[in-house]
């Protein structure tokens, strides 16, 4: 079920967020999570994972700079939430980087099943077994019909999919949503998609039986915050720092239009 203001939700609520994150955007995901009132947990032992994720509202899971000990920790982190009916959100970063990870991304696909995935072009076509090239976690072969991706990932996986970019894409099988604004600037800021599968968590958590407008507004909410924060920067620093500065003030009005 949806919520009217989801912002002030959040900032009621709290939720607890368990972020298995990489190495390079860990930082700014709990930072932003803070920022909009959320409390991230960054745990990433396997040891653990069942125990924290059972507590969390939503569990986020991030296969950036991978291992074996991630992989592990977010299969039980994602079915101790599937069992308990917790969102699960998948960023399958640079899955097509190599076929180990591919292989592993599909073995935690068949294990945990997410409410909401975010990709970018490129990931959602190596998902889909239409081959392409990467370079690092971004695609360099765009696809003709990012909305035909989105939608048949959506009804590949069974859940909602954010597919991310200058437009931002929200599909479900059925239904598809469009998503335009934002910034240029957001390219020169590294992790700014693993900060908005963040978002896509905490959003979910707050209303966990609507995963579709959980990420359709985590995506206004995203493309908002980086229009204003583009206003007050002088470069990528600035921009960056704007970012946070602006998720912490947004307000539920501002970024759903109203």
């Amino acid at each position: 079920m949806s919520v009217s203001a989801p912002l002030a939700a959040i900032r009621a609520q709290h939720p607890l967020l368990h972020c298995i994150s990489n190495i390079v955007s860990a930082n700014d995901c709990a930072n932003l999570a803070l920022a909009i009132g959320a409390s991230p947990i960054m745990a990433q032992a396997p040891q653990e994972m069942a125990d924290i994720a059972a507590l969390a509202g939503a569990v986020v899971l991030n296969t950036g700079t991978p291992d074996e000990a991630k992989f592990a920790a977010a299969r039980t982190a994602g079915a101790t939430a599937n069992r308990r009916s917790i969102p699960v959100v998948l960023d399958p970063v640079g899955v097509g980087a190599s076929p180990w990870r591919l292989a592993n991304i599909q073995s935690l696909l068949q294990q945990v099943q997410p409410a909401i995935v975010r990709v970018n072009a490129g990931e959602a076509a190596a998902l889909l077994g239409l081959g392409g090239s990467e370079h690092g976690v971004d695609s360099l072969t765009a696809p003709k019909a990012p909305a035909g991706l989105a939608a048949a990932l959506a009804q590949k996986l069974r859940c909602v999919v954010l597919l991310s970019g200058t437009e931002d894409l929200i599909a479900d099988g059925q239904q598809l949503c469009t998503v335009r604004g934002g910034s240029d600037r957001m390219r020169t800021v590294t992790g700014a998609g693993c900060m908005l599968s963040v978002l896509c968590g905490a959003f979910a958590a707050v209303q966990p039986g609507d995963a579709f407008t959980a990420a359709v507004q985590a995506a206004r909410f995203w493309k908002a915050c980086a229009e204003q924060a583009e206003d007050h920067a002088a470069g990528a620093g600035s921009f960056r720092v704007a970012l946070f500065d602006t998720a912490g003030s947004m307000t539920d009005e501002v970024f759903a239009g109203e």
